[in-house]
């Protein structure tokens, strides 16, 4: 790519897709790294298909597959990804994660009702198991209906006397913050790997972009979203179960804590887990490990 040519940024249609895009370019002008940038917008599987509940496709790449082969095939530079949309595996491996820049608050959110006002009986939309199960636990009897669509779609779809989970961090992107009824800490509602992380992933070939991107990397973010990754990828791509994760980093001994949860798919159960330590990868590993061995000692014998 030659420096005179804008930078082409691939991403999903959504105006949240857009706007994570649109940050990361203005980023790279900003600092002098490009002159200009232009956005590859992308409709995923995702996007088009919203007949098929999240849990169905979820970890699958159904909103990532198609903007990196806009990478792959030359027509973008960069795929910009909320990191959260990564699949556990099957990352193509034409393309390295080559920078995380960018991470906002991790935690989900209720519009609606706050966590006292719900009642049993009450309506939750979400498309999310790890929500579901985490919410059923703290209220039992709760009613859940399933949620798909953009940030405005799903604004519009408050259940009476009910609520609707989402991220902070798509509110806050969107200047919607203002619909919020209550924030849900880390203890309550532990959130998705890689949530509020934007991630760039571009060509291992390219080291033009690679060198780009890597300017603008946030080392702590990156390390962190390598330890949660380094947990999913260890539970596999076949992992149907609801999983959580997050990880902080102390800057000044770079010591990462990552807490993960386990639920089982039926709903009964929650194994939760926070260990430390300063090697991502092995950490992410060693508590994907020691959550399977505590769901399997606690699940009962196959009939």
């Amino acid at each position: 790519m030659n420096s005179a040519h804008p930078l082409r940024l691939a991403t999903r249609g959504s105006p949240l897709a857009r706007y994570q895009a649109d940050r990361i370019g203005e980023i790279l002008v900003k600092r002098g790294l490009v002159d200009s940038y232009e956005l590859v917008v992308v409709e995923t599987i995702g996007d088009a298909r919203l007949d098929l509940a999240i849990a169905d496709i979820a970890r699958q790449g159904v909103f990532t597959s198609e903007v990196e082969s806009a990478v792959i095939e030359g027509r973008a530079d960069v795929a910009v990804h909320s990191a959260k949309d990564l699949p556990s595996s099957q990352l193509d491996p034409e393309l390295v994660l080559a920078a995380a820049p960018l991470r906002a608050d991790p935690r989900d959110v209720l519009v609606g009702a706050t966590l006292a006002e719900l009642l049993p009986g009450s309506k939750v939309a979400t498309g999310s198991q790890r929500r579901r199960l985490q919410l059923s636990h703290a209220i039992p009897g709760l009613e859940f209906v399933e949620l798909r669509g953009n940030i405005a779609t799903r604004l519009a779809k408050v259940p009476l006397d009910g609520a609707v989970i989402m991220a902070y961090a798509a509110l806050e992107r969107l200047d919607l913050l203002s619909h919020v009824a209550e924030v849900l800490e880390i203890e309550t509602m532990l959130p998705q790997v890689g949530q509020g992380v934007i991630a760039l992933r571009a060509r291992a070939d390219n080291d033009y972009v690679l060198s780009l991107v890597h300017a603008i990397d946030d080392a702590v973010v990156h390390r962190a979203l390598r330890a949660e990754r380094a947990f999913l990828a260890t539970l596999g791509g076949g992992c149907e179960a609801p999983v959580g994760a997050f990880a902080t980093v102390d800057e000044s001994s770079q010591e990462i804590t990552l807490e993960a949860l386990y639920g089982f798919e039926d709903g009964s159960n929650i194994l939760r887990v926070r260990r430390s330590a300063g090697n991502p990868e092995e950490l992410g590993a060693d508590v994907a490990r020691e959550l399977l061995r505590a769901a399997a000692s606690v699940a009962p014998p196959p009939l």
